[in-house]
């Protein structure tokens, strides 16, 4: 091999190990579905995952303006267009996400699409003296919001594990949907004391709950309907998992089982604490799932 070739290649290294650093230190609950991955596909998941990290660290920066965090977010996204058409990048993240965004065909409006998705979180509102706001009116704004944050990472997955069969699409954006609603039921409490209240606005006004109160989480057995009615939502787009993992490449299985059964696990858990999603974080051990981890090991092996 020549000594550019090898240059190369130790530069594609280092800014693949970069993105598995980012990935391993952050993505708490995924990362554990990446560890079941061949290498080449972990690094690519990993590349993708550093690439959205930064993009949401951008949007949720509470030092900036909510413009400035825009224009910042614009500038990522323009800085890596322009490294596809050169060709040329010092950013590790970037080079590590080109070559696996050429590698698996990665259609590049799906990564605007994932830019686009952080971005819809950057609001200039605070909590008003009546409560936090409610972001979204309908499910239907909900599931767009939804799409764009959690379905384009699906969709972008897939193309890493490989699939054949279209309807794989529709069911990755399915299992994007149950994804992140389980994140939204987690995360009303913290949600709320940023402002934000993601069920939608017809969903509070069915149940008699308003926005105050489901910041609050008082009384909670007030709010146990709304959540269990948001809970049970989401558990018909996690059937979407089952039709899904047959139809990725095998090797990949074990993968997408693993997060199906982390995110999945974090809904039962708040069903089984009676949707008390206020006391404490709704999380799995560590230990939990490493277990799910070998289970997955397993699964490879068989």
């Amino acid at each position: 091999m020549s000594t550019t070739l090898q240059h190369a290649a130790l530069r594609m290294n280092t800014a693949y190990s970069v993105c598995r650093h980012i990935a391993r230190s952050s993505a708490k609950n995924f990362y554990y579905g990446f560890m079941l991955l061949p290498a080449r596909r972990r690094n690519a998941l990993s590349a993708v995952y550093a690439f959205m990290r930064h993009a949401d660290d951008l949007s949720d920066d509470p030092g900036m303006a909510a413009s400035e965090r825009r224009r910042k977010l614009a500038e990522f996204l323009g800085s890596y267009h322009r490294s596809i058409e050169s060709g040329s990048t010092d950013d590790p993240v970037f080079l590590a996400l080109r070559d696996s965004q050429q590698r698996y065909e990665i259609p590049m409006e799906l990564l605007d699409q994932l830019v686009e998705g952080t971005g819809m979180d950057v609001r200039e509102g605070s909590v008003q003296d009546d409560g936090p706001l409610v972001v979204y009116r309908s499910f239907d704004e909900l599931y767009n919001y939804c799409y764009h944050v959690a379905s384009v990472v699906g969709l972008v997955c897939i193309r890493i594990f490989g699939y054949r069969d279209p309807i794989a699409e529709k069911y990755a954006e399915q299992l994007g949907i149950a994804f992140q609603l389980t994140n939204i039921l987690r995360d009303v409490k913290e949600d709320a004391g940023m402002a934000r209240i993601y069920l939608p606005q017809q969903d509070l006004e069915q149940f008699g709950v308003t926005a105050e109160e489901l910041g609050r989480g008082a009384p909670l057995e007030k709010l146990r309907p709304l959540l269990a009615f948001e809970a049970a939502r989401a558990r018909e787009f996690y059937g979407s998992a089952e039709r899904l993992l047959p139809l990725v490449d095998e090797v990949s299985q074990p993968a997408l089982w693993a997060m199906v059964e982390i995110y999945r696990g974090i809904l039962d858990r708040i069903e089984l604490r009676q949707f008390d999603v206020y006391t404490e974080r709704v999380r799995l051990s560590s230990g939990e799932k490493l277990k799910i981890l070998a289970r997955g090991f397993w699964k490879r092996l068989l």
